[in-house]
C-alpha cells in the first residue's frame, strides 16, 4: 500500500514560517481520476448545489509569465468575475509595504501532500461580458485589469512582455461546490475542472487561519482517510495542469 506523501521536517519548518506572515492558509488534495467518483459519493456532495464557473488565464505561448512565477487570471460566475494577478512563490516578509497594506491583496500558503507555496494575489472584481469578449479577441486584455493591477504586473513581468502581448489559455469549464460533510467541523470546497479532451481534475480543499494550520492538517487527514480517500496520488495544481494543456494547445495552433 502506497504511503501518503508527506512533507519532510525541514519542510513543514518552513511551511509554517511562512505562514506566520500569511493572511490564510489553505490545504489542498487533489483526488485521482479513478477515485473521483467514490470521493463524490464518500463526502456526500450534492452536484445541484454547485457553481457554475469558467476560468482563463493568459501568458505567452511558451509560457514567461508562468516561469517568471507570474499567474494572469480571470473568471466568470454568475455573481459576477474577477480577474488575479498572482505573484508565486513569495516570501511574505519580503513583500514591499504598500502592496501588503492593499485591501485588493492577500497573502496565502497553499499546501498539499509533498508540498507548499506561498503566493501574493492581487484581485479586483470584472464584468463577465467583458471577460468574455477578451477571450473572444474583442476587447483588449489590459482593460480588464485595474490601476493597481496593471502597475504590479509591469514590475513583474518579462522584459518585453505587455498584458496585450498575452494570450488567452482556455477557457475551461469549473464546478465549484461548498459543503459541509457529515463528521467533519470545516466547510470543504470541491472544485471539477472539466478539460476539452475530457480529462478532469478534481480538489479538494479547506481554509484555516496560519494558527491552526497544525490541527487542521491533522483534522482533515483523518477525516479523509477514513472516507477512504487517497492521499497518496500525484498531486498537480489546477493552474499547472491548465497551463499547460492551453499553451500546448495554442503552440499546435501556430
Amino acid at each position: 500500500m502506497a504511503r501518503a506523501r508527506r512533507l519532510s521536517e525541514a519542510q513543514i519548518a518552513e511551511a509554517l514560517e511562512l505562514a506566520k506572515d500569511a493572511d490564510s492558509v489553505e490545504l489542498k488534495l487533489t483526488v485521482p481520476d479513478t477515485d473521483q467518483r467514490s470521493a463524490v459519493m464518500a463526502l456526500g456532495m450534492d452536484p445541484l448545489e454547485a457553481e457554475i464557473r469558467q476560468v482563463v488565464f493568459f501568458d505567452t505561448p511558451d509560457l514567461q509569465l508562468d516561469t517568471a512565477g507570474l499567474v494572469v487570471r480571470a473568471r466568470r460566475a454568475r455573481k459576477g468575475g474577477d480577474t488575479t494577478v498572482k505573484l508565486r512563490p513569495v516570501v511574505p516578509t519580503d513583500l514591499p509595504r504598500k502592496l501588503r497594506r492593499s485591501r485588493d491583496f492577500g497573502v496565502e500558503v497553499d499546501a498539499m501532500p509533498g508540498a507548499f507555496v506561498c503566493s501574493g494575489s492581487l484581485r479586483s472584481s470584472a464584468d463577465n461580458r467583458r471577460i468574455q469578449q477578451v477571450i473572444m479577441g474583442e476587447r483588449a486584455i489590459r482593460k480588464l485589469f485595474s490601476a493597481e493591477q496593471r502597475r504590479l504586473f509591469a514590475e513583474r513581468a518579462p522584459a518585453g512582455v505587455e498584458l496585450d502581448s498575452l494570450v488567452p489559455l482556455g477557457p475551461v469549464n469549473v464546478i465549484k461546490l461548498k459543503f459541509s460533510p457529515t463528521g467533519f467541523a470545516r466547510r470543504l470546497v470541491a472544485e471539477l475542472w472539466s478539460f476539452p479532451d475530457m480529462t478532469r481534475v478534481l480538489e479538494l480543499s479547506t481554509k484555516c487561519a496560519p494558527a491552526e494550520t497544525v490541527r487542521v492538517v491533522g483534522e482533515a487527514r483523518a477525516f479523509l482517510t477514513e472516507r477512504g480517500i487517497d492521499l497518496t496520488g500525484e498531486q498537480a495544481t489546477k493552474t499547472r495542469k491548465a497551463l499547460a494543456y492551453f499553451a500546448k494547445a495554442a503552440t499546435s495552433i501556430e
